[in-house]
């Protein structure tokens, strides 16, 4: 398989969101996983779809699946306890044949196709890549009680998004290592991370958003919007 397996991992319950399943929240005409599951499945390179999600979700994905019409070949994996558990539920349900695992979070769906393309490519070469873009804030140190303690230098400093982009033997080795030595992470390049092997940053030159709080839906419907009116 030349293609690419794409993990959407949807397990999650928005706790910050206010309400239990932020992902079937309604934003510019489809819930938010909507727009995402829709954007891999018109990628060119996606072969295969596999949704990570809470078993008594499965219904819903089923439904949306339907209003989104998908094209490519998808099925549902239960959800593990962490997110980690989740993406090593996902990735091993990937068919095994295929070189490339991009995994993106269901709640990000504004990613440029064409920055996924420049991080498979590079994960094909290197082994793994990210999506990310270079800190521009002012950083300060805190001393947990809301008082400045320093300044960060930003100089290299990147915040990493999804997808993030794996040859599948890689991912699955590092989040071997991962469970094997019971690290608890944050993102899927820290078990590359843990396991030695170099990941690759690929700056997002378009706005690529999650929605964690309430507070970030009405710019991601503009988002949505504006690129359905074709300016985008």
């Amino acid at each position: 398989m030349s293609g690419v397996s794409i993990v959407i991992v949807s397990a999650g319950r928005g706790t910050r969101m206010g309400q239990s399943d932020k992902l079937f929240m309604e934003v510019a005409g489809l819930p938010l996983v909507g727009h995402t599951w829709r954007r891999v499945d018109q990628f060119a390179g996606t072969v295969e779809i596999i949704i990570v999600t809470r078993w008594e979700s499965r219904s819903l994905f089923e439904n949306l699946a339907k209003r989104i019409a998908v094209v490519k070949p998808w099925r549902i994996v239960e959800g593990g306890a962490e997110r980690q558990d989740s993406v090593w539920n996902g990735v091993n349900a990937t068919d095994e044949a295929s070189a490339v695992v991009a995994i993106q979070d269901g709640a990000r769906p504004c990613t440029p196709l064409g920055s996924l393309g420049q991080a498979i490519d590079a994960a094909r070469e290197t082994g793994a890549a990210v999506l990310a873009k270079r800190v521009s804030d002012t950083l300060k140190r805190g001393d947990g009680q809301a008082q400045i303690l320093g300044t960060v230098d930003r100089e290299n400093l990147w915040a990493v998004q999804t997808p993030q982009v794996f040859r599948r033997e890689v991912i699955l080795a590092a989040l071997a290592k991962v469970r094997d030595e019971g690290l608890a992470i944050t993102d899927d390049t820290a078990a590359c991370e843990a396991l030695g092997q170099a990941v690759k940053l690929i700056e997002c030159d378009r706005p690529n958003p999650k929605a964690t709080t309430p507070d970030d839906l009405p710019f991601i419907e503009s988002l949505l919007a504006a690129e359905a009116a074709g300016e985008g």
